[in-house]
């Protein structure tokens, strides 16, 4: 069922009123600016188990990505020793992050979410955050006929695919001037604010 009004267009002046609304936003606003500060002042890299530590449990509380097991996940971003790839925007990065065994005894899980947020707070000009929300505003403008793009539910879950979505939204809707991080900004608000109550990931 598409819950977003059917008369209403991704516009310049729309992603902008949005992210007008974000930098409004003073716990919004004060979460990314020390999510910035963490990643790109205080633990750039990817070297040491502490400064993953602090990554991903900051991640996790911020965006609620209910990881039970931060430290499993901590060692398994050092063990795949991340930087190089991440500098060089490797899609396949992200599948390599989301999967990881957590637990005790250890069960494969899949963190998707987590870790396009983790390569995105790295490199935002190159990754894209996948969000339950902005699935759900894709979807919806996928199925109201827009052909913006051509792909399926399943594909999203595919990064080089979702980001390929992502730019085909941007490139469609005449958005190029927006960074990656401003589109999210706007797909994710506008996804909140018609799908809340099915929530996010």
């Amino acid at each position: 069922m598409i819950r977003i009004p059917k008369d209403y267009k991704p516009t310049v002046d729309e992603v902008k009123k949005y992210i007008n609304k974000w930098n409004e936003n003073e716990d919004a606003n004060n979460k990314e600016l020390a999510l910035n500060k963490l990643f790109y002042e205080l633990c750039p890299d990817n070297k040491d188990i502490k400064d993953i530590l602090i990554k991903c449990s900051t991640l996790n509380d911020f965006y609620s990505t209910n990881i039970f097991d931060i430290h499993s996940v901590a060692q398994h971003i050092l063990k795949l020793k991340i930087d190089k790839r991440l500098k060089e925007g490797d899609f396949n990065l992200v599948k390599d992050i989301a999967e990881v065994k957590v637990g005790n005894p250890p069960k494969e899980r899949t963190f998707y979410s987590f870790a396009t947020k983790y390569c995105s707070h790295h490199q935002p000009d190159k990754y894209a955050i996948y969000d339950s929300y902005v699935e759900k505003v894709l979807m919806d403008f996928k199925k109201r006929g827009d052909k913006f793009s051509d792909f399926k539910l399943d594909d999203l879950k595919k990064y080089d695919r979702y980001m390929q979505v992502i730019y085909d939204f941007r490139n469609h809707y005449g958005l190029r001037q927006f960074t990656l991080k401003e589109l999210d900004q706007y797909l994710w608000q506008l996804g909140k604010k018609y799908f809340y109550q099915y929530g996010s990931v």
